[in-house]
């Protein structure tokens, strides 16, 4: 088996532990760290990660059960390097039980979330879970946002069904896609430089025109180069004064999939418009996971995780207390 392949089983078999509500510290490294969104921030223990995020989740949503969507594992491209193991999909339960001020409703919600965890010698020995609150929030009645320019809905899964890379892949298919990816984030990084050259005509170098692009709820989903220049990265470039950019912790592609995160990926500073809110003119720092299929040489679709509620308490905005009335600390 590959060093891949037993990263893999690894992960599984915590995801394994953890579904049935069963201890599965045996999995994690002693001194194990964990980013999670906000109101947890970074964690250290798995014991500490269960108290404060897993057992009050598995208490609020009952029969909680992990619905994958994508699973692949590569190597991290970046200088921390390290072998890395992503899941994404919904985290799926009845509503039974409040959970970070929020009510519940006695039906089947859905929490979005995307993990990357890191194995060294068949331990787990850090994770990044990001996960889209303010989404469970709209699932129980609330408005944690006024404004959005995309659409709302639960995010499925690739357009192609082939996410679940429970085998191995073709090394070369990842480099594909990796390869793809990181022209992508040269393009951006061309616009926090100030090129003036049109938007669309920059995305039409790495993305298909039909492009998925599968966002937060606060921005919400779009379908095409031409409605997510209206509907998300236009209005979203034209928000922020400067642009920052941090770097991403990990890098990792596999087969026709793959994807980053940072913490933070990016600094902006706000000058206003950004889903309905005013400009502060402070910097605040976006937290975000990206996941991408890519299709021929071009990308297809795109999972977009920002810890929104973390960006607007930096902007002195606590979405959680203002939507629940009830102020939750990690």
């Amino acid at each position: 088996m590959t060093p891949l392949q037993d990263a893999k089983k690894t992960v599984l078999a915590a995801y394994a532990a953890i579904d049935a509500g069963h201890d599965g510290s045996r999995f994690y490294a002693p001194g194990y760290l964990w980013y999670g969104y906000h109101p947890f921030h970074e964690k250290c223990g798995v014991k500490e990660v269960q108290d404060i995020f897993w057992h009050p989740l598995q208490a609020a949503l009952t029969s909680l059960r992990r619905r994958q969507d994508i699973f692949l594992a590569g190597e991290n491209v970046l200088e921390a390097g390290g072998t890395w193991v992503v899941s994404m999909g919904h985290l799926m339960g009845l509503f039974d039980k409040p959970w970070l001020g929020i009510r519940p409703t006695g039906k089947l919600a859905f929490l979005r979330y995307c993990e990357f965890s890191r194995v060294d010698d068949g331990l787990i020995t850090e994770s990044a879970m990001f996960f889209d609150i303010p989404h469970l929030m709209l699932q129980a009645g609330l408005t944690p946002f006024a404004v959005q320019t995309g659409a709302q809905v639960v995010h499925p899964g690739p357009m192609t069904h082939t996410g679940l890379m429970f085998d191995s892949q073709d090394p070369a298919e990842g480099q594909r896609t990796m390869d793809v990816i990181n022209a992508m984030i040269t393009d951006i990084s061309r616009w926090s430089g100030g090129n003036t050259e049109p938007l669309e005509v920059e995305l039409r170098r790495t993305w298909h025109e039909d492009m998925l692009w599968w966002g937060p709820t606060g921005i919400g989903a779009t379908y095409t180069i031409s409605r997510y220049a209206r509907q998300h990265s236009g209005p979203f470039r034209k928000a922020f004064g400067t642009r920052t950019f941090r770097g991403h912790i990990v890098r990792v592609a596999e087969g026709a999939f793959g994807g980053f995160f940072g913490w933070p990926n990016l600094t902006l500073q706000h000058k206003g418009g950004l889903m309905g809110m005013p400009g502060t003119g402070q910097a605040g720092d976006m937290r975000v996971i990206d996941i991408y299929r890519r299709a021929d040489e071009k990308l297809a679709e795109n999972w977009i995780f920002i810890d929104l509620l973390h960006f607007w308490n930096m902007q002195g905005v606590d979405i959680l207390a203002r939507t629940t009335g009830i102020e939750c600390v990690g």
